[in-house]
């Protein structure tokens, strides 16, 4: 058996500006797995020994990059940030965001496109807003996505 088969699943919470903090600690002590909460502040995490809370220097994608790191083939990573769902997918994890959509590997250059041209028609003024605002549905869809990847994970690996 190899040592990604026997290592649990992990959660990994890209925290500075996630809106289901709340909800993933529920899914993780249900399953009893290790969750990282990664920021670039302090940040109140519950007691727990399975929640365990990483301040990292302030930065653009210091904690992007703390999580990539540490991400092993089936771990679980809750972002926003399309780069680091994109690396979480080439290290072996599953990536989902705050309002339940997964990331895929069938679905991530689409994103990283969709990103990228989102970004061209804002830095020329022709689009001002952003995205639509966190809802009661987009937390509902995150908790069954959330509980989907870890199902899915643990079946994959035995774990």
């Amino acid at each position: 058996m190899s040592d990604a088969a026997r290592k649990p699943i992990e959660i990994f919470i890209d925290a500075d500006a996630c809106p289901v903090k709340d909800e993933a600690y529920k899914v993780a002590a249900r399953y009893g797995l290790k969750t990282w909460v990664v920021a670039n502040a302090f940040m109140t995490i519950p007691a727990s020994p399975l929640i365990e809370r990483v301040v990292v220097e302030a930065g653009p994608d210091v904690a992007d990059d703390w999580i990539a790191e540490h991400v092993a083939p089936g771990d679980v990573v809750v972002t926003n940030d399309i780069p680091l769902a994109e690396r979480t997918l080439n290290a072996g994890g599953a990536a989902i965001a705050p309002n339940g959509r997964p990331f895929t590997r069938d679905s991530i250059g689409s994103a990283i496109a969709q990103r990228a041209l989102m970004e061209q028609l804002r830095s020329t003024g022709d689009i001002l807003g952003g995205p639509k605002p966190f809802d009661r549905n987009d937390r509902s869809r995150f908790l069954q996505a959330l509980d989907e990847a870890i199902v899915r994970e643990r079946r994959k690996s035995g774990r």
